[in-house]
């Protein structure tokens, strides 16, 4: 039975979204505050997480943030509730790593559909890579570094998403060349060195991570 975390400091709103969650079939646990829901990460992970924006503790964008910057989180769907309408909140909201967001006040039968689509979608692809801070969501073409979005190009994208794909082990550079540019790709490896330099730029800190291998071509390592 899936778990999903409820993180209202609405009493009522809480003891709604439980009462028709567990109705469903699901198993829930609510929480008033981040700090009550942060002591429940470390005891079990969730399946999904419900969760308001306006906490008394923390902000709830923040607490996303949290979330796909870590190893052990970044893969939790993520739907908000809230009672901030404006398409800014809305945007940011999803640019940090939320996966759906509802507006208050909402229907029980939406609630729960849309509950059951991202649990779909999650059992689906689990196409999330995450590599120290650095987190890539296939899905959504989209890379973050510490829940801040990072633009790419393909190739990059293409690049940073095999050496997740590899983590701690080097892939060498014929095979970069094979994967990313294709069997036909007839251009000088220098244009990998190039991209390589790119993407460490774009990645800010993070890009520490990416260490060349002399003569052989390059992995991930903290």
């Amino acid at each position: 039975m899936e778990l999903i975390y409820v993180v209202e400091d609405d009493r009522s709103i809480q003891e709604i979204e439980c009462f028709a969650l567990s109705n469903s079939g699901y198993r829930t646990e609510g929480f008033r505050t981040a700090g009550e829901f942060y002591a429940a990460l470390e005891r079990e992970l969730p399946d999904l997480v419900l969760l308001d924006i306006m906490l008394p503790d923390e902000d709830g964008l923040n607490l996303v943030k949290r979330l796909r910057a870590g190893e052990a989180t970044v893969l939790i769907p993520i739907l908000l509730v809230t009672a901030r309408t404006t398409e800014l909140d809305k945007v940011k909201g999803l640019d940090i790593g939320a996966d759906d967001y509802m507006t208050k006040p909402f229907g029980v039968l939406e609630l729960i559909s849309r509950v059951k689509a991202l649990l779909r979608r999650s059992r689906r692809t689990g196409k999330r890579c995450s590599f120290g801070a650095v987190v890539l969501e296939e899905e959504r073409h989209a890379v973050s570094v510490e829940g801040e979005p990072v633009e790419l190009t393909f190739k990059e994208f293409e690049l940073l998403k095999l050496l997740l794909e590899n983590g701690g082990r080097v892939t060498t550079r014929e095979a970069i060349l094979d994967r990313v540019w294709g069997t036909d790709f007839e251009g000088e490896s220098r244009t990998l060195d190039m991209h390589i330099k790119t993407l460490r730029r774009k990645l800010g800190q993070a890009g520490t991570l990416i260490r060349t291998v002399r003569n052989v071509g390059y992995m991930l390592k903290e």
